[in-house]
């Protein structure tokens, strides 16, 4: 469990192929030096475990439904990734729930600069549409971010200097992809109000019908 508040910037040593998967090896920073084998890290987003080796740069496997749902397959060597290390418990809960699983990716279509704040707008693509409210919560690639606007097609987050300065948003230009992971909460109320249902359950719009049909 993560909570969107990017702790270091790393840049991208290798990426290897592995059968299907790749193994994606990753500069330590001076903060993670005590990082154990078997831990997790989000790497711009998505949840990653390290794997055993030495004292030097982190490794991770990376699965082919990881690389088919985020940008991880087209990382190359020199490329800068956002990390946080998993919440302890006890810790202070900066952003939002993070999970780690990545939902989709999207597009960065443009940069508006208000002095030292930039607004940023991002293309909202059928994978995630139905879970983006306006004020609503939202990681991109690993960064909690709250949604300033909400559009038909496209959503707007501020960005502060201390957000431009400390992670990667700051060096994207319009036309990157980014992971979008989606407020968890949003997914859990649309499964418990029937979006999904199971075999034989009764559907919300089924539902729905069927109050109005006893009301007449």
């Amino acid at each position: 469990m993560f909570t969107g508040i990017v702790s270091a910037v790393a840049s991208v040593v290798a990426h290897t192929s592995r059968g299907r998967g790749t193994v994606l090896t990753i500069e330590r920073p001076p903060a993670y030096e005590r990082i154990a084998a078997g831990e997790s890290i989000a790497v711009s987003g998505v949840c990653l475990t390290v794997l055993p080796g030495s004292a030097g740069p982190l490794t991770f496997d990376v699965s082919p439904e990881t690389l088919d749902r985020s940008t991880l397959r087209s990382l190359k060597p020199g490329d800068r990734v956002n990390l946080e290390r998993a919440l302890l418990v006890g810790d202070r809960f900066g952003g939002h729930v993070v999970s780690g699983h990545v939902d989709a990716t999207t597009t960065l279509l443009r940069i508006t600069n208000l002095g030292e704040f930039s607004t940023y707008s991002f293309a909202i693509e059928s994978g995630f549409s139905r879970y983006v409210v306006e004020k609503g919560s939202i990681a991109l690639d690993g960064v909690s971010l709250t949604i300033a606007r909400l559009g038909e097609r496209d959503l707007d987050v501020a960005l502060v200097p201390h957000t431009l300065a400390e992670t990667t948003l700051g060096s994207l230009r319009p036309g990157a992809r980014v992971n979008v992971e989606v407020d968890l909460i949003g997914k859990y109320v649309e499964r418990m109000l029937g979006e999904r249902a199971l075999p034989g359950a009764e559907s919300r719009d089924d539902r729905l019908r069927r109050l109005l049909s006893t009301a007449e």
